[in-house]
């Protein structure tokens, strides 16, 4: 069995301990569970102690993709009521440090779900993104954001 799917035992366990599945009990469990497990993690074998990275780093990925959600968001939304909206549109190559399918997917759909940016197409050997982007007044600078951004919080979550 996967830590992941003991914690979510344990936080089930949490809130039929106090009578009520609420997301405030599920999610005290879940909290109460991975700390329980964290203290017992030399019990459990070293391929499993990537979930004690993993998951504080997909809990940073997620806060972070909601915050570049919302930033964009405001801007797309204010250059649609604009008079002058401030449009640079430009399709920019952008080269993958990630490797796995899972990570470059997981890259590629983050750009695509957040608006203003669009992933094209990844090279057929993956190495590269071609983005479409209506923010791309410097190039350079927009792949060098979403690599600083995106595709280093995909790459931190995966790493072993």
């Amino acid at each position: 069995m996967t830590l992941l799917a003991m914690n979510g035992l344990l936080a089930i366990a949490w809130g039929a301990l106090w009578g009520s599945l609420s997301p405030i009990n599920l999610l005290a469990g879940f909290l109460l569970g991975y700390a329980g497990l964290w203290f017992a993690r030399d019990l459990i074998g070293r391929g499993e102690q990537h979930y004690f990275r993993a998951l504080p780093q997909s809990v940073i990925l997620a806060v972070y993709f909601v915050k570049e959600l919302v930033k964009s968001c405001v801007n797309v939304a204010r250059d649609c009521i604009s008079p002058k909206p401030r449009l640079h549109p430009a399709i920019v190559r952008m080269p993958l440090d990630v490797t796995s399918d899972i990570e470059i997917f997981l890259v590629a759909n983050l750009i695509s779900l957040t608006p203003g940016t669009l992933t094209l197409d990844v090279a057929e050997d993956r190495s590269f993104l071609v983005i479409h982007s209506i923010y791309a007044e410097d190039p350079d600078a927009l792949v060098a954001e979403l690599k600083s951004g995106m595709e280093h919080r995909v790459r931190e979550v995966f790493r072993k």
